[in-house]
């Protein structure tokens, strides 16, 4: 592979002070967009990471602008810079509206002429005037806030800071303050990539429009559960959540939020996450979800507060069960607040629909929500009559024949399976009557990141609105995409993105990757991730193979469970399926097999299974002894469901996963094999991707490992990412191409 790589930024030098010999501090250039050069149409890991990142859509009180972030990096500084744009909602007039060396987050709308925003962890306001930002003002009483949402009014503000959930060696013992011990008497001590000192909180206060006071923390306030201050639960939840978590009421009177009220050992063990509503006068809490186990997630009150929405998982200590979506009548609920069990006032809106629920949005008049939705690898828009029945017509998937899209009462799909792309949760622009004209999301695709469109509720029609990165994307040649259908071996059909090199030749050989998924639930739709690029395996002259195999999450409930209690069969076969099938075509020549997490698992299993059909390897971050993997990760819940309990339990389920760990197939290993692993990885500790390695040294297989000290699960870090991608690629090139 011929490696491009864009020359470093000179700093700017030191300028001479006015008096004496001192120098000013040398200053690192602005990271803002700047031109990207392309050479030879070829797509690198460099102009991937500086590519713009476009998110945090927020339409105007009036609906007729549109504020948005975009995020640049300098691989150079090893870092981000994100700045705030401004346009109307057809996309015209669109400006940048900061310019500063530190990022603008969480912009929001006063009104319709002043925005709300953080930089540097400090809250500003600011006045727009025509297609700039002036006057701005620091807010005060907002200091270590890291995320907020103002109430519906603008009055009142809830926002996330961090508290203290554990110990120091100078709360015990004041004389060893250089000490750097850590005791722990229960589990969760460590959660994805920090060990667990602080939590995060989320407080209400009043808000003036220059100040904040009056600070409430909401979880000291539940009066439900009086032991909360000492137990330190986590408003959000770790590590994900956010402030999508929380939900003002119209009145902001009240706010419904998601929460798990467990610690230690039992939050470990345990998905059960409830909706809460919170009294902001009175402190008062109410548990809305009692006696729903799974997830609850994700709750928004309709225009006029009369009905709450949320998604729910049914089973707890499931992770991939079908995400379901809820409404309450809270004038019902509100009523008989002294009530044990709400569910009598729920009704569920998706019962016999196939998929999960993602990103819910009332319309205005509150008959309707808007929810996108991963239906066989696209995630589409779609909407729910929220009180009509209205039966559709079952679909044929496209021909396939294949678990047909039976959307269900009211359910209807509003962006077309022929558009290839994924979809982001909406914003809604309404007519004059107050109906839906027209829905502002996101949309994305694995050829570029995401861009603002504009989509009709009617047609399903989209038109853009951003073209941040359309300039660079039209200088590089492009990737050719298909789908394929694959008949498995024991006769379903599995789906199949294939990648095909710019200029593709089918008179010519071609190397190619087969991507293991991660998860082991999930899907792979058309998403645009600089971790896993799949643009840019193809663009370097590899046919890249992506199997929805068993387990993925876009293809029905029984297609995605299969996995769990089965991760050395019949995804495993899938796996090898793909391979086989395209081994078929004349095109394709040597293979190998790479992919991260349950992919890693997935890659060092088939290293003993595949049977000469991989001429290299790549795992990132995977499982390679189950057993050591159970007692060494956080979340005890994963493991437990899908491995069918501990490795002590000795039932016929455990006895068959462990009895089956991919490390107990190493005497099989043949394949040279690179292993990559983030050290603050505490989903799937380090020591699992060590000793794989050691295991195929120690079998004489020649083996790379590659660390990263400062990287959780996922390498993120500017030039972390670059340099795994230059061994990613080395190691194939190698291996791969004749």
């Amino acid at each position: 592979m011929k490696k491009q790589f864009l020359p470093l930024m000179l700093l700017a030098s030191a300028m001479c002070a006015c008096s004496g010999n001192q120098q000013a501090e040398p200053t690192e250039p602005m990271i803002t967009k700047t031109e990207i050069q392309v050479e030879n149409g070829q797509f690198t890991p460099e102009i991937m990471h500086r590519l713009g990142k476009v998110g945090d859509v927020q339409v105007s009180p009036d609906h007729s602008k549109i504020l948005y972030g975009v995020t640049y990096t300098s691989i150079e500084q090893n870092k981000g810079n994100r700045e705030l744009y401004l346009m109307n909602v057809d996309g015209s007039n669109n400006v940048k509206i900061t310019n500063t060396p530190k990022s603008e987050s969480n912009a929001r709308w006063l009104n319709d002429s002043q925005i709300i925003y953080m930089r540097s962890g400090k809250l500003y306001t600011a006045t727009i005037e025509g297609s700039t930002l002036k006057n701005e003002k620091e807010v005060t009483g907002a200091e270590g806030m890291e995320s907020f949402e103002l109430s519906p009014a603008g009055d009142k503000i809830m926002f996330i800071k961090s508290v203290k959930a554990a110990q120091k060696p100078t709360d015990i013992y004041p004389d060893l303050a250089k000490s750097s011990g850590r005791t722990y008497t229960d589990l969760m001590y460590r959660h994805w990539d920090h060990f667990v000192e602080e939590v995060p909180h989320t407080y209400v206060a009043s808000f003036n429009g220059s100040q904040v006071s009056g600070i409430t923390d909401i979880l000291a306030g539940d009066t439900a559960n009086p032991e909360t201050e000492d137990k330190k639960f986590e408003l959000p939840t770790l590590p994900f959540g956010g402030l999508e978590q929380l939900a003002w009421s119209p009145d902001g009177k009240y706010i419904a939020y998601s929460c798990r009220k467990l610690a230690g050992r039992d939050y470990a063990f345990s998905t059960n996450t409830d909706i809460y509503l919170y009294n902001v006068e009175t402190g008062a809490t109410q548990n809305l979800t009692a006696g729903m186990m799974g997830y609850d997630t994700t709750p928004l009150f309709s225009p006029d507060g009369k009905q709450l929405a949320f998604i729910s998982m049914e089973r707890d200590g499931y992770e991939a069960d079908k995400q379901r979506l809820f409404v309450i009548d809270m004038e019902k609920a509100m009523a008989n607040l002294d009530a044990k069990d709400f569910r009598g006032y729920m009704k569920e809106l998706t019962t016999d629909y196939k998929y999960n629920v993602e990103s819910i949005t009332w319309a205005p008049k509150g008959d309707k929500i808007y929810f996108n939705s991963c239906v066989n690898a696209l995630t589409a828009l779609f909407s729910v009559d929220v009180n009509k029945k209205v039966g559709l017509p079952i679909e044929d998937n496209e021909g396939t024949g294949y678990l047909p899209a039976s959307y269900g009462d009211g359910i209807r799909r509003i962006t077309s399976s022929e558009a290839l792309y994924d979809f982001d949760g909406v914003s809604i622009i309404p007519n004059e009557i107050g109906e839906v004209a027209s829905l502002i999301t996101t949309n994305k695709c694995m050829m570029r990141p995401a861009e603002i469109v504009k989509v009709d509720p009617a047609t399903g029609d989209f038109q853009e609105l951003t073209f941040e990165n359309k300039e660079t994307l039209d200088k590089l040649d492009t990737p050719l995409m298909e789908q394929r259908w694959m008949t498995t071996v024991d006769g379903k059909k599995m789906h199949t993105w294939i990648l095909y090199p710019p200029h593709f030749d089918k008179t010519k050989k071609y190397p190619a990757i087969l991507m293991c998924l991660g998860g082991p639930q999930g899907t792979i739709s058309q998403g645009f991730s600089t971790r896993w690029n799949y643009r840019l395996m193809a663009q370097q002259g590899y046919i890249v193979i992506l199997p929805n195999r068993r387990g993925t999450t876009a293809f029905g409930q029984p297609w995605c469970e299969q996995i769990s209690k089965d991760y050395m069969g019949l995804n495993m076969q899938d796996y090898l399926l793909a391979v086989d099938n395209m081994k078929k075509e004349p095109y394709v020549g040597k293979v190998a097999a790479t992919g991260a997490s349950y992919g890693g698992f997935s890659v060092y299993y088939l290293a003993g299974i595949h049977q000469n059909r991989f001429s290299a390897l790549i795992a990132h971050a995977g499982i390679f002894n189950q057993e050591h993997m159970y007692m060494m990760t956080e979340e005890m819940w994963f493991p437990t469901f899908d491995n069918g309990g501990a490795p002590w339990d000795g039932t016929p389920q455990t006895n068959r996963h462990y009895g089956n760990s991919a490390h107990k197939l190493i005497k099989n290993w043949n394949t040279p094999i690179l292993v990559t692993h983030g050290e603050m990885d505490y989903r799937v500790p380090v020591d699992q991707g060590m000793a794989a390695f050691n295991a195929a040294r120690m079998m004489g297989v020649e083996a790379k490992l590659l660390l990263f000290p400062e990287e959780n699960h996922w390498i993120l870090k500017p030039q972390n990412s670059v340099h795994w991608n230059r061994e990613f690629f080395a190691w194939l090139d190698k291996y791969c191409k004749e």
